[in-house]
């Protein structure tokens, strides 16, 4: 989903979602999305 699609679903302004995501890819050392699900994988989150 995009930036704007999820600040439309959860009531945030999309520069909040934006920095939410940003953080994210920060704290788990990814630069996608499919480094992120591979970091979720390798650490059982899913």
């Amino acid at each position: 989903m995009s930036n704007k699609q999820i600040a439309e679903k959860l009531f945030l302004s999309e520069r909040t979602v934006e920095t939410h995501r940003k953080n994210i890819f920060r704290k788990t050392n990814t630069a996608s999305v499919i480094g992120l699900v591979k970091y979720a994988y390798e650490h059982k989150l899913i």
